[in-house]
Parts: C-alpha cells; sequence; structure tokens
C-alpha cells in the first residue's frame, strides 16, 4: 500500500491540512489561522480550508492522494439560504448566548429526555438551545433559513458540493437518536424545525468526491475521494491509539478534554459525561472543559500586561509559575471564566481566587489557574471510571509542550501516563479513519499503524 492521505483538521482556531504518506514516517502539515471567538467568519473558513489545502497539495506533488478525510470542532451553528449561502456566522461551542433556552430545558426536564436519547448534555453550546434561541429572538432570519448546518456541513459543502453531515457530528447536537442513527423527532419539534431543514446523517465513513470548484482551488484532482469523517474529539482518540480498553486520551490545547473509547452509545446515568461517536460501532464517552489550557493565555494577559504580547510571553510566565510550589501556598482558583461544560454542565458558574494572602505573587495565580484545570480534568477521569477504570492516560494538545502543564496534569491525574510528542493526532486520526473508509484498513483500531507512531512514557 502506498500513497498520501490528508488529514484536514478544522478546529476554532485554525484549520490544518495534514499529508501522511503511507508506510513512511514522510508527512507534511500547512496551516492557517482562524480568529477565535464565538462567531467566526464563513468566509475566512472557507479561505483557511482551501489555503491550507492548496499548500499540502503542492507537498504532495508527485505522490498519489488517496483522499482527504475531515475532522471538524463540534456544537457549531449557522443559517443557510435556499441557495445554500449563509445567513449568519458560525457560531461555536464558546457562544452563550442561549444559556437562557439551555436553562430552561434544564428545568423543565426536556434537557434530560433528549440527553437519554441523544448522549449529549444540555448546554448553550448545544445547537438545540442555540436554534430555540434563533427562533425566540431573529424570527425575521428564522423564516429566511432553509437549512441550519454547523461546521462540519460548510466544509463539507466547500470541499463536494453536497450538504451532508456525518453520525460524529451529528450526536453532539442534541438532535440525534442514537439508537435510529437519526434525527430525533421529539428534539425537532422542540426546536421548531423540520427533518427538510437539517442535512442528512451520513457514516462517517462515507465517502464523496471533490467538487470542480474545490480541485481548481486546491490543485487536487477532481474527483478525490473525500471521507465525510468525524468530530475532532472521537479522532483524537483514533489519531492517539487510545483506543484500546482503560485507556483514555486527554487532550489540552484552549479547551481540554477526557475520552474513552467503547463499543456503542453510552448515556451516563449521572449527566456528567458526554457520548459522541467515532463509527457506527466505536464511541467515545467522555467530558470537555471549557477553560483549559486557554486559561494560561487569559492569564499571560492579566498578570503579565506588564508586558507586551510576544511568542515568549506565555512561556516565560508558565516557567515563573513552575518557580512555585504545588498547591500554591493555599490558593486556590475556580476556573469557570467561560460557561463551563463537564463534569458539572454548569454555564452559570464564574471565577474567582480563594485563599488570597499578600505572599502570593502572579507566578501563584498563574500556577493555581494551571492546577484549577488539572483538577477538573481529574474529575473526569474518575467519573470514567465508572464507565471503564481507566489504566492509562495518552495526552496530547499544544499545551504539553510546556513541562508545567505536563507536571500539574499527571499529579491531578495520578494515573500513569504516555505524552504523545506529535502535534498532529486529530488529523492523523482522520487519516487512519479514511484507510479504513477506503477498505484499506480494515482493522479500524489498527489504522493509525499505517503511519509510524511517535510517542514516548512520562
Amino acid at each position: 500500500m502506498s500513497g498520501v492521505v490528508i488529514g484536514l483538521d478544522v478546529g476554532t482556531t485554525s484549520v490544518k491540512a495534514v499529508a501522511f504518506a503511507v508506510g513512511s514516517t514522510w508527512r507534511y502539515p500547512a496551516a492557517r489561522d482562524c480568529p477565535p471567538g464565538p462567531a467566526q467568519d464563513t468566509e475566512l473558513l472557507r479561505t483557511a480550508v482551501l489555503g491550507a489545502l492548496a499548500e499540502c497539495a503542492a507537498a504532495c506533488a508527485g505522490r498519489e492522494v488517496l483522499a482527504v478525510s475531515v475532522s471538524t470542532a463540534m456544537h457549531g451553528l449557522l443559517a443557510l439560504d435556499s441557495g445554500r449561502l449563509p445567513l449568519t456566522p458560525l457560531l461555536t461551542w464558546a457562544d452563550g448566548r442561549a444559556a437562557a433556552q439551555a436553562q430552561r430545558l434544564l428545568e423543565s426536564g426536556e434537557a434530560e429526555a433528549v440527553r437519554r436519547v441523544s448522549g449529549a448534555p444540555m448546554h448553550p453550546m448545544t445547537p438545540l438551545a442555540k436554534l430555540l434561541w434563533f427562533r425566540e429572538n431573529e424570527p425575521g432570519l428564522w423564516a429566511r433559513a432553509r437549512w441550519w448546518a454547523g461546521l462540519k456541513e460548510l466544509v463539507l459543502l466547500h470541499l463536494t458540493g453536497t450538504l451532508a453531515t456525518e453520525l460524529s457530528s451529528a450526536s453532539g447536537t442534541g438532535l440525534l437518536d442514537v439508537n435510529r442513527r437519526d434525527w430525533n423527532p421529539a428534539a425537532l419539534r422542540l426546536a421548531g424545525v423540520r427533518s427538510e431543514q437539517l442535512p442528512a446523517v451520513l457514516p462517517t465513513t462515507a465517502t464523496l468526491q471533490l467538487s470542480a470548484d474545490a480541485a481548481r482551488a486546491t490543485g487536487l484532482p477532481q474527483g478525490t475521494p473525500v471521507v465525510a469523517g468525524a468530530a475532532d474529539g472521537p479522532l483524537g482518540n483514533l489519531g492517539t491509539s487510545a483506543t484500546a480498553p482503560g485507556v483514555a486520551s486527554l487532550s489540552l490545547g484552549t479547551s481540554g478534554a477526557v475520552r474513552l473509547l467503547r463499543p456503542g452509545p453510552f448515556a451516563d446515568p449521572e449527566g456528567r459525561l458526554f457520548s459522541y461517536a467515532l463509527t457506527d460501532a466505536a464511541w467515545v464517552v467522555g467530558g470537555a472543559l471549557s477553560n483549559g489550557g486557554g486559561l494560561a493565555r487569559w492569564a499571560g494577559e492579566v498578570f503579565a500586561a506588564d508586558r507586551a504580547p510576544d511568542p515568549r510571553r506565555e512561556a516565560d510566565l508558565l516557567e515563573l509559575a513552575a518557580r512555585v510550589p504545588p498547591g500554591c501556598d493555599g490558593l486556590v482558583m475556580l476556573p469557570y471564566l467561560l460557561p463551563e461544560r463537564a463534569p458539572l454542565w454548569r454555564p452559570d458558574l464564574t471565577g474567582a481566587f480563594l485563599g488570597i494572602t499578600a505572599r502570593h505573587t502572579r507566578a501563584h495565580f498563574v500556577r493555581a489557574a494551571l492546577e484549577a484545570a488539572a483538577t477538573r480534568l481529574a474529575e473526569i477521569v474518575t467519573d470514567l471510571d465508572r464507565v471503564h477504570p481507566v489504566q492509562t492516560v495518552l495526552l496530547t494538545g499544544g499545551a504539553f509542550r510546556s513541562p508545567l502543564w505536563q507536571e500539574v496534569v499527571t499529579t491531578a491525574i495520578d494515573r500513569p501516563a504516555v505524552l504523545a510528542s506529535a502535534t498532529d493526532g486529530t488529523a492523523l486520526g482522520a487519516a487512519a479513519l479514511a484507510l479504513h473508509a477506503l477498505g484499506l484498513a480494515p482493522d479500524l483500531a489498527a489504522a493509525p499503524t499505517a503511519f509510524p507512531p511517535d510517542a514516548f512514557t512520562l
């Protein structure tokens, strides 16, 4: 087997296209930044996606591109008109405008009924809650909207001309019936939308074709297979080979998450864990923090405002915080700067520092922020023990370039940990899923071994 697979990883702060040569260590990453925020410009996203793919395709000259496989961030929502043109920006998971709608559903018990069918806890980020916000606050736009879609649908539309989603992204909307693998009529009635206003739910292994327009923009051959792919979290598990029983994947970037693979969906009786698809037969259970590695960036803006922003500011501040002893001399942070998700799913919580004394310096405040995020991640690991005892945790994400982040997280989770030194785990998961979809790797769990692994034990 030879050739190249491109894993396209579209997140909330960047787009990365990574070419992986099958059976070889050769790879080529191309990245484009996206302005972060609760609402993203769809044209900037389109430009970033096509630009990253074009650069990646140029680097693959002379190699056969077997497929492009798509990973996207979850929980986005936008409206499209009858011509499939955007009527709104893409509202990301960080958009909290639907807080009142989510709270109303929680208080009425309707959120719990939906969660038992969908596996997705209710939160302002949930597309179901966002739909209610639009229906109640934007009646004119609501009437003009022909389609409601998310980030995956937008990317597939730009690449293939087809408006469709896949099981993994759909499983995070609150609108899916996980047993039927299709939209839940009760949730649609609650949201006030018709099934015809939502894209078809394809398997994550479904294969479409690159359109003529996308071929011209990227330099890839028209008709190149485009695998629908999955959401970024489940693909992160696959890309880091966190697929065996008892092996959890812990990712830490702007946000953070811990996930464990299991066969089939799971409805947490305590309502603390989500359940999202990787394939029809493989699902992840876990929890995600809104307030993860981004706390370090916030700390740099607040506690190092005397320094102009530069690539070293955050790193220097973390080095300073590393001199503070664990426990921060009694300083504790409640890290709820953004509407929090797991494990409490309480978007109304706000942050605070407790135990402040005159001996506490800015280094203490920075370390307290990191320890707060690590404590929340450890709570999710403990929750996962109810699904399957967590024996090993694989660590991924840009935050772990910092030795301090490694220290505080591994101390908090108190489990054997393996640090994946590659930074392209999600894109690698997308590429591995493509091999599985094309029939070139029948064993999904073994698919990443087509690309040499790169990990070491802490």
